[in-house]
């Protein structure tokens, strides 16, 4: 079955231009039955497909993992009051989770982009991943080569450290990933899959892709 209407993506084209709190009332209706409720029901589907996975999902929530469309513009330049897609994390704990478990997903009118692995970890957590590389190199280098994972996401990525502890530097020359301080995949697919019937398989698939590496970061992150 298809999840979305074509108007859940012609509401965000028509909110972009006039993102502002008048124009979103007199649409809070088309709001509430072309968006948030079918959002919040595919949610809630997506955690069900994942139970036989990781019993974990069982008694979670939709409303747990969904972010609120309000944007948070206390420091930002751009005032406009609200997002231009709906997005959830179907983690464990839903957006309590700090460790890297389940995905996260936005799905908007420009892309719907899915994203795994470790985006942000304090200093303790980093050190710990690193170490857990350089202790298992081959393991890891055949995980982040698997031809799922390419295909799906292509690459790791994130920001890099130009120094590293003495006792990393051997290591490092063999898996440039250790200088990494985030270890992040992402796959972006077009607007129109988000009305896909087969929306919910592709979301499985990238859970699936991602899942090897994110059981083995958790070696070295074990929280909630």
């Amino acid at each position: 079955m298809a999840y979305f209407t074509k108007d859940y993506l012609d509401f965000f084209i028509e909110l972009a231009p006039e993102n502002n709190k008048e124009w979103f009332d007199v649409n809070r209706k088309r709001y509430e039955s072309s968006v948030k409720k079918p959002f919040a029901a595919f949610v809630q589907h997506m955690i069900s497909r994942f139970e036989k996975y990781d019993a974990r999902y069982k008694e979670l929530d939709a409303a747990a993992c969904i972010f609120r469309i309000n944007r948070d513009i206390r420091f930002a330049k751009d005032k406009s009051p609200y997002k231009l897609f709906c997005s959830a994390v179907i983690a464990p704990n839903g957006k309590k989770s700090d460790s890297v478990h389940g995905i996260y997903f936005e799905c908007g009118p420009e892309a719907l982009r899915v994203y795994g692995g470790i985006y942000e970890a304090d200093k303790e957590a980093v050190l710990s991943v690193r170490e857990g590389i350089a202790e298992n190199l081959a393991v890891f280098k055949k995980l982040r080569t698997n031809p799922e994972f390419t295909e799906v996401y292509g690459e790791i990525r994130g920001e890099k450290n130009k120094i590293l502890p003495a006792e990393l530097k051997e290591a490092a020359a063999k898996e440039e990933l250790i200088f990494n301080k985030q270890w992040y995949f992402m796959a972006e697919f077009p607007a129109e899959e988000i009305l896909s019937y087969n929306l919910d398989a592709l979301l499985e698939r990238c859970y699936l892709a991602g899942k090897p590496l994110e059981n083995f970061f958790n070696q070295f992150i074990q929280r909630s």
